[in-house]
């Protein structure tokens, strides 16, 4: 009686087979996870890049909409620069200011300004060393009230306190700014002679009052200098032109 032929035994993976598919396998989770990694740190860096602009073009819009909502009223000056802090009176939000004789004694209750200041602040923790910063002041209807806001704009940018730097905005780190007025067809320093408008107010006891070049300008110029950063570097320009001149400045 012959019987069949017992069937092979099967062939199963040799050791240095499934060590190789293994490596195979770690190389490939390897190359997946440097790829998956990469886009991570690409998608990161574009989007604080994208936060960097966006945070700098609205500090320039809150520039620019401080500067075209100056308020001009009799005995309150619009703005000064003492070549560390900007200080402006501008319209407030809330409600159009009205001009009247007696300054803002005698406005209505919804009328109001806000003392705005712009500086640029040593920071040697920040790119660049410093930031670009703003300060408001509540809505104002008081003179009195007025006075004073305008006296801690001048104070928080030169020696501001706690209470003073809770009220301030960090707009953007900066390596250093500069400002330009243009007044008689040409730009120049505001601090220099040059910006003196003639025919001002004496110093004195008018002196928060109206001094000379504290009159608005027909135009402002701003320079910031950008440190290396997701914004870009270097040197950004930025003009404003006051809204009621009649012609802009050459």
């Amino acid at each position: 009686m012959r019987f069949g032929t017992p069937p092979s035994p099967s062939r199963g993976f040799t050791l240095i087979e499934v060590l190789v598919a293994i490596s195979v396998m770690a190389l490939m989770s390897l190359m997946v996870w440097r790829g998956l990694d990469g886009m991570l740190r690409t998608q990161s860096s574009l989007q604080t890049r994208s936060d960097e602009v966006r945070t700098l073009q609205a500090g320039l819009a809150q520039w620019q909409t401080d500067l075209d909502q100056l308020s001009e009223l009799p005995g309150i000056p619009s703005w000064d620069w003492d070549g560390q802090v900007l200080r402006l009176t501008r319209r407030s939000a809330e409600a159009h200011m009205q001009r009247t004789p007696d300054g803002l004694n005698d406005t209505s209750s919804s009328a109001s300004v806000r003392v705005v200041a712009w500086t640029w602040r040593v920071d040697p923790g920040r790119p660049g060393g410093g930031d670009w910063l703003r300060w408001q002041s509540g809505p104002l209807t008081q003179q009195a009230d007025w006075q004073q806001a305008w006296g801690l704009a001048q104070q928080w940018g030169q020696t501001p306190n706690a209470s003073l730097r809770a009220a301030q905005v960090q707009i953007h780190p900066l390596s250093g700014w500069q400002l330009f007025v243009h007044r008689g067809g040409s730009w120049t320093n505001p601090l220099s002679s040059d910006a003196v408008t003639p025919g001002a107010a004496p110093s004195g006891a008018a002196n928060e009052r109206r001094l000379p070049g504290q009159t608005t300008p027909d135009g402002l110029r701003l320079v910031l200098s950008l440190p290396p950063g997701p914004a870009g570097q270097g040197t950004l320009s930025l003009d404003w032109v006051r809204p009621t001149l009649s012609g802009a400045p050459s």
